[in-house]
């Protein structure tokens, strides 16, 4: 591995890019790119899913041959078994995601906390395979409990036990994956959830973090308070004694916090623009790199920019590619030219993974369609390199 570490990344070579893939399996995604780079028939197909799907119509199989055969790894955590050996053949681990969201009752709660607690199982017995799990706060709670908890809200008595059940389930999660030498990653959601969520995590860290950064929060780096979120994190990860666990990423709910600023008539707490996005997640990167003592890494991002900046870093430091404190994370089905490349050159890479029943992933999936058409140059790209690739091989 040490002769990487001044070896430059490059993301251009489409040979390592799709080198999983067979010539049937790159045509499926060249013609599904195509589809998605046009926005006009991306609306019209998740208006027309979310219709036929709300009638009960047969459309389930067609979906899962497609969409959900692309950016999922199944139903269920056996059926992504090709997906994970394919992905660890090519020196890339999984990160299993129970990806069924919307649930609001405590049955539900429970439901997807067992199903947490058996991906972690899954992690433990295959710890080559996968280094590391995931979930959601707001799988385990209700989304306006943890609302109200933010506001400073007496709760009602039912509300007081809602609360516990739910620290329950997170500490019972956390302890499992102690135990178990399993990291955890605790993903980042809307910013006025996103204070309640924090300080569950870092009670979290606080008790399971003592010797090895287990449990991991995430940082949206288009949110304006993120960066300094971050600073205060280490700060506190220092006075305490703990190792804080970093997962950086630029966000997911930019319409949707604009929305309720203008709407609430507060000041919009997402960056002024992409460029001052860009900025803070390069800054948090550099952060995460001088108090590597302290910090455990997970650079969360499809950005090729920040990915080389990454590299750079670690090349500067003398930190070899594979050191276990440092992880690159794609989306599964997006970023292979990120994703296969950095792992071909010896870092550390993980995709996540979604998984769970077709019907119960379309909230998934519709974001997916509709990142990949707003993101500027995302689906573009995707499509350019594919077809760059199917051209390669042509000539080959």
């Amino acid at each position: 591995m040490e002769s990487n570490i001044h070896k430059p990344i490059s993301f251009e070579d489409t040979s390592i890019a799709f080198s999983s893939k067979n010539n049937l399996q790159l045509r499926k995604a060249y013609w599904l790119f195509a589809m998605i780079n046009q926005p006009w028939l991306v609306n019209i197909g998740t208006k027309t899913l979310k219709w036929a799907l709300s009638w009960h119509l047969p459309v389930k199989w067609a979906i899962k041959q497609t969409i959900f055969a692309h950016f999922c790894g199944g139903e269920t955590i056996q059926d992504c078994a090709d997906t994970v050996n394919t992905l660890s053949n090519f020196g890339i681990g999984t990160i299993l995601d129970y990806s069924v969201e919307g649930e609001k009752t405590e049955a539900g709660f429970e439901k997807n906390a067992e199903e947490t607690l058996r991906t972690i199982a899954q992690a433990a017995d295959n710890p080559q395979l996968y280094p590391c799990c995931v979930f959601k706060v707001t799988g385990l709670a209700s989304f306006d409990l943890l609302a109200k908890k933010q506001t400073g809200q007496v709760l009602s008595l039912s509300e007081q036990e809602s609360w516990q059940k739910a620290y329950q389930r997170l500490e019972k999660i956390c302890q499992f994956a102690h135990e178990k030498n399993v990291y955890l990653l605790i993903d980042g959601e809307e910013t006025w959830i996103q204070g309640t969520i924090d300080e569950l995590v870092y009670a979290m860290m606080r008790q399971f973090n003592q010797k090895v950064a287990f449990i991991i929060n995430t940082y949206q780096l288009y949110c304006q308070s993120a960066l300094p979120n971050l600073h205060k994190a280490y700060e506190r990860a220092e006075e305490e004694g703990y190792y804080l666990g970093a997962k950086l990423v630029r966000g997911a709910y930019m319409e949707k916090e604009a929305d309720r600023a203008k709407q609430l008539g507060y000041a919009n707490p997402i960056q002024p623009s992409k460029a001052a996005t860009d900025e803070d997640y390069n800054k948090a990167l550099r952060f995460c790199v001088e108090k590597r003592h302290r910090i455990l890494l997970y650079a969360g991002t499809h950005n090729e920019e920040s990915c080389k900046l990454l590299t750079t870093l670690m090349n500067e430091n003398g930190i070899s590619p594979n050191d276990k404190n440092f992880y690159f994370a794609q989306l599964y089905g997006m970023s292979d030219h990120i994703s296969f490349n950095l792992a071909k050159a010896g870092y550390n890479v993980a995709k996540y993974v979604p998984y769970g029943p077709v019907g119960a992933v379309m909230p998934y999936l519709f974001r997916r369609a509709a990142e990949n058409t707003s993101v500027a140059g995302q689906s573009s790209r995707e499509y350019s390199l594919i077809k760059k690739e199917l051209n390669r091989r042509r000539k080959a």
